[in-house]
Formats: C-alpha cells, sequence, structure tokens
C-alpha cells in the first residue's frame, strides 16, 4: 500500500519519465523518426512506442497492481518486424547514467516480446475507482517531429482524483525566468543549460521544476504562477494546431479581455508547465467541433501542475476537468487554465464569446 504522500510513486515518475525523454531525444537526434499514421491521422513516431514501453516497464516494476491508461498499441510493431527491431533497438540501451536510479526503475527490459506486451498493458478502459495511471510518451508529436515542443507525460490517478503529475518537456529552457515566445525552444539542443526541463506536482504539496539530466534527479525548485495585477498584460498560449483548439474564439476572447500580445503557439503540455512556472499566464484550449472530446493523458499531469502551482483549471463552463469517466474527458469541453485571482474573468470573457455563436 502506497504511502499518502506519494513520495515513491513521485519519484518512480520522475524517474521513468527522465528515462523516457532521453529515448526520445535520441530518436530526434538519430534522425530515426519511423513515422506511421493512425486511424486517427495523427503522426506515429518510434519514440512513442519506445517511451511508452520504459514507462510502463517502470511502472510494473513497482505497481504492479496498477491499471494503466496509454495512447499507442503495440498492433502496428506485431505487424511491421522493420519498425519493430527499430523500436526495440533503442528500448534495450536506454538507461540512465545512475545504478540506484536504474534499480529504482527495474532494470533494462528483457526482449523485444516483452517490450509489446509492456506496450499493450496501457489498455485499461480508466474510470472512477483504483489507482490509474494515465500516459503520453510523446504529447506534440508534431511538435517533435520538427524540432519543436513536445512533452513526456505522466499522471497517477487515484478513484478519479489526479495525485501525481509529471511532465518531461525537452526543448523548454531549463531557467523558470525565461518568458514565454513565439519560437521558444527551436534551438534546443544538449549544450548546457538546454538539456531540458522536469515539471512535477502532488496533491495539495505544491509543484516543482528541475533540469532534466542524465543519471540521477536534479535538485528542485519551487514553482508558481505569476501574480497577474491586469489581465490586459497577459501572455496566453495556445496550440500550434488549428484542429485542436479554436484560434478565430483565443483572439475574440483576448481581445475582449484587453490583451493585445500575439498568443504563443506551443504543442504540447508544455502548455501546463510554461504558466505554471510562470513564463505565460493563460492557456486557452477551446473546442473545434461539438462532438470533440479531450483524452485524459493530454491533460492529467498538466492540471495537476498548474493547479498546484496557484492555478485553475476547468472547462470552457468553468468545470473542474473529470478524469474518472473513462479514457476521455467525458463531462467536459475545452480547457481554460489562468491564475486564481483572475480564472473567473477569463471565464467570463469565454462564455461571452462561444455564447454568442450559439
Amino acid at each position: 500500500m502506497a504511502s499518502p504522500s506519494y513520495e515513491h510513486e513521485l519519484n518512480v515518475a520522475l524517474l521513468a519519465v527522465q528515462r523516457a525523454t532521453h529515448l526520445t531525444k535520441s530518436v530526434f537526434h538519430q534522425n530515426a523518426k519511423g513515422t506511421l499514421n493512425k486511424s486517427d491521422a495523427s503522426p506515429v513516431t518510434i519514440g512513442d512506442f519506445g517511451a511508452q514501453a520504459l514507462i510502463i516497464a517502470a511502472l510494473q516494476h513497482n505497481f504492479p497492481d496498477d491499471k494503466i491508461v496509454a495512447e499507442e498499441e503495440a498492433k502496428d510493431l506485431r505487424d511491421n518486424t522493420q519498425l519493430r527491431e527499430l523500436v526495440w533497438g533503442l528500448v534495450k540501451d536506454a538507461k540512465l547514467d545512475d545504478e540506484a536510479a536504474e534499480r529504482t526503475l527495474g532494470g533494462s527490459i528483457k526482449s523485444a516480446d516483452s517490450m509489446l506486451d509492456l506496450i499493450d498493458k496501457g489498455d485499461s478502459q480508466g474510470g472512477s475507482k483504483g489507482r490509474i495511471w494515465a500516459i503520453d510518451p510523446i504529447d506534440g508529436t508534431k511538435g517533435f517531429l520538427r524540432g519543436g515542443q513536445y512533452a513526456v507525460c505522466l499522471g497517477l490517478m487515484v478513484d478519479g482524483d489526479v495525485k501525481v503529475g509529471v511532465l518531461g518537456c525537452p526543448n523548454l529552457p531549463v531557467s523558470d525566468s525565461e518568458p514565454l515566445k513565439e519560437g521558444i525552444g527551436a534551438d534546443a539542443s544538449d549544450e548546457a543549460g538546454k538539456f531540458g526541463i522536469l515539471f512535477s506536482a502532488v496533491q495539495s504539496a505544491g509543484a516543482q521544476s528541475r533540469p532534466l539530466g542524465p543519471g540521477a534527479l536534479k535538485p528542485a525548485s519551487t514553482i508558481a504562477m505569476k501574480p497577474l495585477s491586469n489581465i490586459s498584460d497577459a501572455t496566453f498560449c495556445e496550440s500550434v494546431e488549428a484542429g485542436h483548439s479554436s484560434q478565430g474564439d483565443a483572439a475574440a476572447i483576448a481581445k475582449k479581455l484587453g490583451i493585445t500580445k500575439p498568443s504563443v503557439r506551443m504543442d504540447s503540455q508544455a502548455k501546463y508547465g510554461s504558466i505554471a512556472r510562470g513564463a505565460g499566464d493563460l492557456y486557452l484550449r477551446l473546442p473545434v467541433r461539438a462532438d470533440y472530446v479531450e483524452k485524459i493523458w493530454d491533460h492529467a499531469a498538466g492540471d495537476l501542475i498548474v493547479r498546484e502551482a496557484g492555478g485553475q483549471v476547468t472547462d470552457t463552463e468553468g468545470k473542474r476537468l473529470d478524469f474518472s469517466h473513462g479514457r476521455t474527458l467525458l463531462q467536459n469541453k475545452g480547457v481554460i487554465a489562468a491564475p486564481r485571482d483572475v480564472h473567473g474573468e477569463v471565464i467570463r470573457a469565454v462564455k461571452e464569446v462561444l455564447g454568442a455563436k450559439k
């Protein structure tokens, strides 16, 4: 039985995400992305499969009875021998440069078949009971493919409530004081100071950031959302893909709030981490169609990190995100994240803009 502090869960999650980010970075630098197209037309890379296998291996070793909701399944690898061997070649060699960390994670995966079985353990349907981990091995795959922002995401839900969240953002600046601007991280590399950042939070224990590194975890710093006395001074971020969020509605909401700065468009839950540490202020993800439903792995970790950093995260109606309805946010439409003091003002503007379209 896990301790109420979730200290062990957090440590495993941080190390697992850190190891997975090393794999995704190696995939990018080797230019061996092995892109596929899933049925929903989104790109999949060998990095998605490899990162998911590594994270699930760590969770299975430490918490064998926990359920897992993850984005990928191994069918494509089972059907494609060449791709399977490419992924396996990366996974079998993936490790942290720290023996204690590797022991915590359970060491290397034993075989390609074991890797496939691990990937398929992410098939839980979620729900409102028990311990369930949500994994997005590469959130923002298109950002990853072009060298922009992406995140390796892991969250633990207990009885439908997010208790632990970790985001690995290899292309964000290490410094929490660097402001959010268009193109941030586009020239990221493995040079000193540009290795990326880990964000984390535990419910009721605050949020932290620490530099990504090659071995044991680096020291952490507490993060908090930036005080915002005048909402017209806010920097807001939104998705790069117009198919993920209505950029026209976001512009109208910004205008209603008096915001004159252009939006910063970024892929992935790196947006949650960026506003949680005060690099930006608002995150708007607005429905593009009535039947669009968000996936829980796209929001679980970021939702908790922003809330623990002093923010509020709701849907466009002002309701908390509800992770207890399976693999999707079935009861929510859109996402609005902002500092607590101004969240109500943002929601009023959102309702006015979206209500005028009905």
